[in-house]
């Protein structure tokens, strides 16, 4: 077990958003200090490193997690390699803190998720909504049971980040690298509605691929798209409360992430129309039965101690706060991947629901 004065040592797979927020966040961090970076390309992984000061830099994952100083593994490459990269740093020892969505499927996060305990290591995922204080303060109230009985919840994440059909076609084009928007921005849903509601009891999902071909990115021709860019997912909890969840990444003109409860005692809608910055624009507003909606003051408390041009910065900092807190006890607490593996389950069954048909009842409902 780590001192709480031990200052850990990161290698970071996956260099998109790693070098965007993971970086970043782990080089401003009291506790972490990036040992190493991987990319495939081994020059594009020197420039890398040279760029953000890292002193070392590889091709091989094998390599990555053997060098001298490692203690965790920051994975956010896409998700077809979250698997065979968390594979190979469990089994060298490593901690693992894991973008989402978790894996490709259910099999694939289990085997995360016992190899995390057959060797004693902590998996945590960035689930950051948890960690915003908006979305902190409506966790406080619904647990004050301000809304009494929930009637009906709705939320709506309705964006337009490939809502150009000449945006490039990429892995994200393709299902089966764990492309589209289920697995971006559903795999956050999911999370966030066991964390806020409680367990899922059914579920009846569509998903639609509406923009069908995409650009290559270096011949220009047109090339298929098998993944989702919206998803419309009926779901009962486990307390028998409605829950309508409508994703997409194509509706230009959005009115961003919204989530709405609906009690017999009161209401609260949480929401943020800003699309260029979708972790500070949240606001939340209450009303209890027969009163009008007004904006509720978010506690000083709960603020995030420094905020930075990217507003993903700091709740990830808060995310590796926990995460090392989690790898000091040697105990690992939500979101870890027990939480990757209950938001993996209810994408699987989405998928299931969307190819049968049918509503899909879970065979367990475990917290």
């Amino acid at each position: 077990m780590a001192s709480s004065q031990l200052e850990l040592g990161i290698a970071v797979v996956g260099t998109g958003f790693g070098q965007k927020i993971h970086i970043p966040g782990f080089q401003t961090h009291h506790r972490t200090r990036v040992v190493g970076v991987y990319h495939r390309n081994l020059e594009k992984a020197e420039a890398i490193a040279a760029a953000h000061q890292i002193d070392h830099a590889c091709d091989r994952v094998e390599d990555i997690v053997a060098l001298p100083g490692v203690d965790g593994v920051a994975i956010s490459t896409p998700p077809f390699l979250h698997w065979p990269t968390a594979e190979i740093a469990l089994k060298a020892g490593k901690h693992v803190l894991l973008e989402k969505p978790t894996a490709l499927s259910v099999a694939e996060a289990q085997q995360i998720q016992s190899l995390a305990q057959a060797n004693n290591r902590v998996v945590g995922l960035d689930f950051e909504f948890r960690f915003i204080p908006a979305w902190q303060r409506l966790a406080e109230l619904l647990a004050e049971h301000y809304v009494g009985q929930k009637r009906l919840i709705t939320i709506n994440w309705l964006g337009a980040s490939r809502a150009n059909p000449q945006r490039a076609w990429s892995w994200y084009a393709q299902s089966a690298k764990g492309g589209g928007t289920l697995g971006s921005i559903g795999s956050h849903t999911f999370d966030y509605i066991r964390w806020l509601f409680g367990p899922v009891a059914q579920l009846n999902a569509r998903l639609t691929t509406t923009i069908t071909k995409r650009p290559d990115p270096e011949t220009g021709q047109l090339k298929p798209v098998d993944s989702d860019d919206t998803c419309n997912i009926s779901l009962t909890l486990a307390d028998g409360t409605p829950c309508q969840v409508n994703l997409s990444a194509i509706t230009a003109g959005g009115r961003g992430h919204w989530v709405e409860i609906y009690g017999d005692r009161g209401t609260l809608v949480l929401g943020n129309d800003n699309p260029k910055d979708y972790i500070h624009g949240f606001k939340l507003w209450a009303a209890k039965a027969g009163d009008k909606l007004s904006e509720v003051s978010i506690p000083e408390r709960l603020a995030f101690p420094q905020t930075y041009p990217d507003g993903r910065l700091a709740p990830f900092i808060r995310v590796i706060d926990h995460w090392v807190s989690d790898i000091d006890r040697g105990v690992a607490t939500a979101p870890s991947i027990a939480e990757g593996l209950a938001s993996q389950q209810l994408m699987d069954l989405s998928n299931q629901s969307h190819r049968t048909g049918t509503w899909i009842t879970l065979a367990s409902t475990t917290d």
